[in-house]
């Protein structure tokens, strides 16, 4: 059997951690900056967890997490 392929676009996107969540870089961090408070600027930074429903999606395009 060969080796399954890795979504790349997915792999980019998405990191499953030990127990199995899957962290994302929250969206809204790119551009238009300035008339965002520090504090949600601050809050961007950190990774979010995705849903439960929307990570069943992403670990079917990761064949190894």
């Amino acid at each position: 059997m060969p080796k399954m392929k890795t979504r790349k676009s997915a792999a980019k996107r998405y990191k499953v951690t030990g127990t199995g969540k899957v962290m994302i870089k929250k969206q809204g961090s790119r551009h238009i900056l300035t008339k965002k408070s520090s504090k949600r600027k601050m809050n961007l930074r950190h990774a979010g967890v995705l849903a439960d429903c929307e990570a069943k999606r992403a670990k079917e395009m990761l064949p190894y997490a």
